[in-house]
C-alpha cells in the first residue's frame, strides 16, 4: 500500500510537471494590405502601415509588433519606422524616411515572423 506522504509527493510532482508544459502557441503571419503596389509615399509624411488581422489565433508566439523599410527585400534593421506596438491593433502610424527616390520599396512588418508589403515608391520632399 502507497504511503500518505507518498501520494501526496507523486501529487505534487504531476502538478509540478503540469505547470512546466509548454503552453501552445500560433504562428500569427498578417498580410499587409497598406501601402499597395503602386503607392506613392512623400519623405517626412505621416501614414498608416495597416494589415488584416482577421483569423488571428488566440495565443501568439510573439504579440510585440515592428515595421521596417527593405529595398531590393534588404531590410533597415538599424532604423525601425515603428517599434512594440500590439500585432493585434492592425495598423501603426510611422514617419516616411528621407531615402533615395527613384526605387522601390517595401515595408516589413515582424511579430511572430516577417511579412513584406507589395512594393511602392518614396520621394523626397
Amino acid at each position: 500500500m502507497i504511503s500518505f506522504t507518498t501520494f501526496i509527493f507523486t501529487l505534487l510532482a504531476l502538478f509540478s510537471l503540469s505547470l512546466s508544459a509548454p503552453m501552445r502557441r500560433d504562428v500569427f503571419v498578417p498580410p499587409i494590405i497598406y501601402p499597395k503596389s503602386g503607392v506613392v509615399w512623400i519623405a517626412g509624411q505621416h501614414h498608416n502601415v495597416t494589415w488584416e488581422t482577421d483569423g488571428a489565433p488566440v495565443s501568439i508566439t510573439n504579440g510585440i509588433g515592428r515595421v521596417y523599410l527593405a529595398n531590393n527585400t534588404i531590410i533597415d534593421l538599424d532604423h525601425p519606422l515603428a517599434i512594440g506596438f500590439d500585432i493585434l491593433d492592425g495598423r501603426v502610424s510611422v514617419q516616411v524616411p528621407s531615402v533615395p527616390t527613384g526605387q522601390n520599396y517595401s515595408l516589413v512588418l515582424f511579430g511572430d515572423s516577417g511579412n513584406y508589403s507589395p512594393q511602392f515608391t518614396i520621394i523626397g520632399l
